[in-house]
């Protein structure tokens, strides 16, 4: 019998990506600060959301329970998240909305390229032709750029190096955002303990501003659970699917309500980037199709056994 994915998983992610994909929206209200002090408050106050949920599961005192390797990998996860916050916070607030986008399409690919360099893992021939249309973009969107899309890649790259930490760290996903947030804490503290002391904080400039910074707790919580729930009932390909939605509407507000401009060089360098995705997004659903059915033959022949 086929897999087929659970309605109730496929609504949780699609609503963790299109809230991710609304980011912009949310962060852009954010311009008033520093791209700095807008990361510092969102791990403290996600830390602060997410053992408040922590504690009222009753599962607070499992944190206690993690060895030292759990920590130090959650520790290289928080590293990789903060610059990936960092970074996109600052490229919305500085308008590369549709730079940040491009990272997040781009993503997928500098995944694939991480397993080769880092895993030597051997490619199939449409991944090498995904991974030839990902790096020919990057050229021509660093000539229509003038410069490398610096945002973009950063994005990429460190979004990716979280990914790879969670497919090894032994958490869930409550318990895994609760050890980056307190490994990262102190930093972020002793970050608005300056801010405050050379009076360049404005968390407290406003009552407004005060309750922007409080909501990027639940803003950031939020969309990581439901991808945590459609993850466990969702197959792979068709998060994978999914995970376009985010970018997509990025892109689509940077061009749309920000005035981004779009010359013809740069989509053509994104059109070279969806080429390369639908390569390999067609790949990835062959593969799993012909893995499904393989599964299917498998379990008759078996069932066929025993009966005889």
């Amino acid at each position: 019998m086929q897999h087929r994915p659970s309605p109730p998983g496929v609504v949780f992610g699609a609503g963790a990506y299109l809230l991710w994909g609304l980011f912009p929206a949310f962060f852009g209200l954010l311009a008033f600060a520093s791209a700095a002090e807008v990361v510092a408050q969102r791990i403290i106050w996600t830390l602060v959301v997410v053992l408040a949920v922590l504690a009222l599961t009753g599962r607070l005192r499992q944190l206690r329970g993690i060895d030292a390797r759990t920590w130090r990998l959650a520790a290289a996860a928080s590293a990789a998240i903060s610059i990936n916050w960092g970074t996109y916070v600052y490229g919305v607030i500085t308008g590369h909305v549709v730079e940040c986008a491009l990272g997040y399409f781009i993503n997928p690919l500098v995944t694939v390229a991480f397993g080769v360099v880092l895993f030597r893992e051997r490619l199939r021939r449409a991944q090498w032709v995904a991974l030839g249309l990902g790096a020919l973009a990057v050229v021509v969107l660093t000539v229509d750029y003038g410069r490398p899309p610096v945002i973009a890649l950063i994005l990429a790259c460190s979004f990716a190096t979280y990914g790879l930490v969670k497919k090894v760290i032994k958490l869930d996903a409550l318990r895994g955002i609760a050890a980056e947030g307190i490994v990262a804490v102190p930093f972020a503290l002793a970050l608005l303990i300056v801010f405050m002391a050379t009076g360049r904080s404005e968390m407290t400039s406003s009552p407004a501003h005060f309750g922007l910074m409080l909501a990027t707790g639940p803003v950031t919580l939020i969309p990581l659970l439901l991808f945590a729930v459609a993850a466990q009932r969702v197959p792979l390909s068709t998060m994978g699917i999914l995970q376009y939605l985010t970018p997509a509407l990025q892109m689509a507000w940077g061009v749309a309500v920000m005035h981004e401009p779009m010359p013809a060089s740069r989509w053509a360098g994104f059109a070279l980037i969806w080429a390369g995705l639908a390569v390999f997004t067609t790949d990835a659903l062959l593969r799993a199709r012909r893995n499904r059915q393989s599964s299917v033959v498998e379990s008759a022949n078996v069932g066929a056994h025993q009966l005889d």
